[in-house]
């Protein structure tokens, strides 16, 4: 894998997952993204996700609803990308709660991962200033290929009944609990199937073949904690 330089010495060639989210929940249309209100939790869920995807972290078996512990799986190797490690060193300190985990993992993602989308070229941010005087600044989109075929492979996942890659799972079940999922219409359509086949995608209903049921659960845990917070979040 080849790393790009930026400003933070390297890029990796692979976005991660809640670069992948931001990026989905940015609206090129309007400069905005959407679930602001929400956003910190699904955002640290992306990275939790991530870190069950790649065996780094799991959930055991016996878990309470609500009230499940991350721990580090034995012999994982600690990710070299900053997005995600402090996620890691957390839970390899102390395992830890899911919620717990969220509240202490996302607050600090959104400008870190804007600024990597930005280091990607797929986002620009432009200075203005308003009525002339007031300077703002302004987002606006810049390379949206890659953002287009993620929403290519999402729509397939929730329109289409597509088997969900780990990836392409995450953010459709998180893109639902943020409560964006209205704002893709009609991209991808508003549709009683589509919020059915969203809420399957929360609870684990990927498919998933014998050598990944555990992988799959710990990540059900992670975005079902992140729905419970997000729902449970004070709204602006």
């Amino acid at each position: 894998m080849v790393d790009t330089p930026n400003s933070a010495g390297t890029l990796p060639a692979e976005p991660t997952f809640v670069e992948d989210l931001l990026l989905l929940l940015f609206d090129p249309t309007t400069g905005t993204i959407a679930g602001e209100g929400t956003l910190f939790y699904v955002l640290g869920g992306a990275v939790l996700a991530e870190l069950g995807a790649r065996g780094l972290v799991a959930a055991p078996e016996d878990s309470t609803p609500g009230g499940e512990i991350l721990h580090a799986v034995d012999g994982a190797v600690r990710p070299v990308d900053p997005l995600i490690a402090d996620a890691f060193d957390r839970v390899a300190r102390t395992p830890t709660a899911a919620q717990v985990l969220l509240a202490a993992v996302g607050p600090g993602l959104r400008q870190p991962v804007l600024d990597r989308l930005v280091d990607r070229g797929y986002i620009r941010v432009e200075k203005r200033r308003f009525l002339g005087l007031i300077p703002t600044t302004t987002l606006v989109p810049a390379d949206v290929t890659r953002r287009s075929e993620l929403l290519v492979s999402v729509r397939a996942v929730l329109v289409d009944g597509a088997p969900p890659t780990p990836r392409i799972g995450a953010l459709a079940a998180l893109l639902s609990a943020s409560g964006s999922l209205p704002t893709f219409h009609p991209d991808i359509p508003w549709s009683s199937p589509v919020i059915a086949r969203a809420k399957q995608l929360e609870q684990g209903d990927w498919g998933a073949q014998a050598a990944e049921i555990a992988v799959t659960r710990t990540m059900t845990v992670i975005i079902n904690n992140a729905v419970i917070a997000a729902v449970v979040a004070p709204k602006p």
